[in-house]
């Protein structure tokens, strides 16, 4: 007999979920989202929702539901040698090139910076670094059950904290939502929809979402329906913790502008809020939550990415890996953290939408009985135009003119792919394709291609 869950095991599971979840990315860029959408912001905070809180709700239940091992057991349903690559790109981008850094960059821009006297800033930067990430290679190298501890108190610390902050700015607002910049004036909705790219939440639902679904295999439940099922519902606390912490510091962003102005990055917009609200008290404290949050953060990718490297690596020491992740994410991190945002825009332009349609795939995969024609062929049309989106932003991000050979490749994507202007210019050829293949599947009668 198949055991059932109670309440209180979706809700630990959730809130594991949430910890998993909660990192840098979920604080500043609704932040900086609010700042920069400014009338406009439920709008944006729409888009931003879907991909923020909906994709990585999918990416779970997308691991429930193909019953794979893990990540790499799921991309091989394309191909072996793809498999690998697209799963050691994922946790390179959510690991050491951009998602560890950020870490570092955004525990000092929120905890350090707003103490730090101007022409000490690089200094103070390295410093910081330098002391965090030795931390975080120390506890890497040493696994202890200190920062389960502290992730298990962090959770419900960071809630109470960002409770109470956006109570007070529903109460009492900083100042009165201004227009829009630019690139919110039109199109706020899909521009929230690809600013949700940058939370890499969905990228890291496909690693955790095996996390989740081993939890509940420990607890009694063995069946694949009650496994998506238990899947789903603890991945709705988590999604809807986030959603209303997305929501709570979009409008604290639209709130501060009038008071503080822009920001770059949406760091300093928690750290003025705070002071605002509840003086220099306030604000160390705040930075203590998050510096313990990013912290722990740090630990889990860090951990993760070395066991991942390890397994497709053996000869390669976990230590080895630890150490070099541990290094390179220092020396990422002292580029600042409106460099590293910068610079990880373009690989997610490339890489979401081969995660996006890994996931529709699986959903769809019992339609097109399992083929890996349909499989293969999504994933090449996505792959043709997320490339060129990836060069094509890259090239825009550093100033630089686009490449002859892209010119002509670009001018027909923007003259024939519907909603390419916004960054969803794969998704309508790609359904065109598996609902072709797909027909073409059962004409054919082929099937379970990728077993």
């Amino acid at each position: 007999m198949n055991k059932k869950l109670s309440f209180g095991s979706y809700t630990v599971i959730g809130v594991m979920l949430f910890a998993l979840f909660f990192g840098a990315g979920n604080l500043i860029f609704p932040a900086s989202l609010g700042q920069q959408a400014g009338s406009n912001v439920w709008i944006a905070v729409a888009g931003f929702l879907l991909t923020g809180i909906g994709l990585p709700f999918l990416g779970i239940l997308a691991m429930g539901f193909s019953g794979s091992r893990s990540l790499q057991d799921l991309a091989s349903r394309i191909h072996p040698i793809y498999a690998v690559i697209f799963t050691a790109l994922l946790y390179l981008t959510i690991g050491p090139l951009f998602a560890i850094p950020r870490t570092g960059a955004v525990s000092y821009d929120i905890g350090v910076a707003p103490f730090i006297g101007a022409g000490y800033e690089q200094i103070a930067l390295l410093v910081f670094t330098f002391i965090f990430f030795a931390v975080t290679l120390w506890l890497s190298l040493n696994p202890s059950k200190m920062v389960d501890r502290i992730g298990k108190l962090l959770s419900p610390a960071i809630l109470v904290l960002l409770g109470i902050l956006l109570i007070m700015v529903i109460v009492k607002p900083m100042g009165s939502i201004q227009a829009p910049q630019e690139s919110y004036a039109s199109g706020a909705f899909l521009k929230g929809f690809t600013e949700g790219y940058n939370t890499m939440d969905a990228l890291a639902s496909l690693v955790f979402g095996i996390i989740v679904i081993n939890i509940i295999r420990k607890m009694g439940i063995t069946s694949t329906r009650d496994i998506l099922v238990a899947t789903a519902k603890s991945g709705g606390i988590a999604t809807v913790l986030l959603g209303v912490i997305y929501v709570g510091i979009a409008y604290l962003g639209a709130t501060s502008v009038e008071s503080f102005g822009l920001f770059k990055t949406g760091g300093p917009v928690l750290t003025s809020a705070s002071t605002h609200y509840f003086g220099i008290f306030g604000t160390m404290l705040m930075s203590v939550v998050i510096f313990l949050a990013c912290l722990t953060t740090s630990v889990g990718l860090i951990t993760a990415c070395g066991e991942y490297f390890h397994t497709i690596l053996p000869k390669i020491s976990y230590k080895l890996f630890v150490i070099g992740f541990s290094t390179f994410s220092f020396v990422v991190a002292n580029f600042g953290l409106s460099n590293i945002i910068t610079y990880s825009v373009p690989v997610l332009m490339f890489l979401y939408p081969l995660a996006i349609v890994l996931m529709m795939l699986t959903f769809a995969s019992p339609l097109f009985n399992h083929s890996r024609l349909v499989y293969v062929s999504a994933t090449i049309v996505t792959f043709m135009i997320s490339s060129i989106d990836g060069l094509k932003t890259l090239c825009q991000s550093l100033k630089l003119e686009y490449f002859d050979w892209m010119k002509p490749i670009i001018s027909f994507y923007e003259a024939y792919l519907p909603l390419y202007d916004q960054g969803l210019g794969w998704l309508v050829p790609v359904l065109i394709v598996i609902v072709i293949t797909g027909i073409l599947v059962h004409v054919r009668k082929l099937s379970n291609s990728y077993a």
